[in-house]
C-alpha cells in the first residue's frame, strides 16, 4: 500500500515530481503510456536545474500537446510506500491546468490523450492519482 500525504509546502529542493490535474472544456484530460494499458493524469520527474513549475508545463506538453493553458500550484504532496524500510517519503507539487488548445499530434512516450465527463477506472498508479484528484476536488479546485 501507499500513502499519499498533502502539505502547503516544503524546500524546493525536495520537489522531485509533477503532477498535472488538467481539463479542457470542462473535461478531464487523461493520457495513455504506449507501453501501459491503463491511464495517467500528466506528469513526471523534474529534470536538474529545472523550476518546479516548468516541470510540470513541460510535461503537461510532452503528455497531453496541450499548447496553451492556464496553470496554478494546488498543493504539495508526498508518496511514502508502506513497506519501505526507511520511510522515505517522496515530494511532488500537484498543479491545475484549464487548457486551451492541443497539438494536433503527440510526440513523445504517451500514446493517445483522451478527454471525458467521467473519472476513468483503469489507472496506472491507483494508489495516487485518485487521491490526488479528490485532494483537489477537496480544495475547490475541479
Amino acid at each position: 500500500m501507499t500513502s499519499v500525504r498533502f502539505y502547503e509546502e516544503v524546500a524546493d529542493e525536495l520537489l522531485k515530481f509533477a503532477v498535472i490535474i488538467a481539463k479542457h472544456k470542462g473535461k478531464w484530460v487523461f493520457c495513455k503510456h504506449r507501453e501501459r494499458d491503463t491511464y495517467e493524469l500528466c506528469g513526471g520527474h523534474r529534470e536538474e536545474g529545472e523550476a518546479i513549475i516548468d516541470t510540470a508545463k513541460r510535461e503537461l506538453y510532452e503528455e497531453s500537446g496541450a499548447l496553451t493553458f492556464d496553470m496554478h500550484a494546488i498543493c504539495v504532496y508526498s508518496v511514502q510506500k508502506d513497506d519501505a524500510s526507511n520511510g522515505e517519503e517522496s515530494f511532488g507539487m500537484l498543479y491545475y491546468a484549464d487548457v486551451k488548445s492541443f497539438e494536433p499530434q503527440l510526440h513523445y512516450e504517451i500514446e493517445k490523450t483522451i478527454l471525458t465527463k467521467n473519472l476513468i477506472e483503469h489507472w496506472t498508479y491507483p494508489d495516487i492519482q485518485p487521491a490526488l484528484i479528490a485532494e483537489a476536488i477537496r480544495r475547490g479546485v475541479c
